[in-house]
């Protein structure tokens, strides 16, 4: 079962994020697919805001993967770390690439976004969120949250 939401704005889309990062935990990954410019580092952004997490958060398209660790002072209690598989999906292999990130090494502590990262780390964790972001012509961005394993589809009713 999944959740959609029609979400306005770029502004709206950080907002949605802020709200969804109340639901993660440590051990959580996150699959967000989408046209190019469709919101999901926008999203993302909204997920570290609500993680009160250090650092401004940009496409790691160029760096790959970025890690944001908790801000205490402003209530932050897990790390973020956001990767961008874009990159890798033209390689010979790229779940050795996504190996080689040593994502698997942060992600029981850790709030872990993969944009692109469909077919490439869900074996990361035992189950994990589907993201897909759509981006119409009036600029709205449709959002479906497919829960896939564990209790996400019981933490998803909490979106309203």
């Amino acid at each position: 079962m999944s959740h959609v939401v029609e979400l306005p704005t770029a502004a709206d889309t950080q907002g949605f994020g802020r709200r969804l990062a109340r639901l993660l935990r440590p051990g959580d990954l996150l699959l967000l697919t989408g046209p190019l410019g469709a919101g999901k580092t926008a999203l993302t952004q909204g997920i570290g805001a609500g993680l009160h997490v250090r650092g401004d958060i940009t496409s790691p398209t160029f760096v790959i993967a970025r890690v944001h660790r908790p801000d205490p002072d402003r209530g932050g209690r897990v790390a973020l770390v956001h990767a961008d598989a874009y990159r890798l999906g033209d390689a010979a292999d790229p779940r050795a690439e996504i190996d080689d990130l040593d994502l698997d090494a942060s992600v029981d502590d850790s709030v872990t976004v993969v944009e692109w990262g469909e077919g490439m780390v869900e074996q990361l964790a035992d189950a994990h969120l589907r993201v897909r972001i759509d981006r119409r012509d009036d600029d709205t961005r449709v959002v479906e949250l497919e829960p896939v394993g564990g209790d996400w589809a019981v933490r998803l009713t909490a979106l309203g």
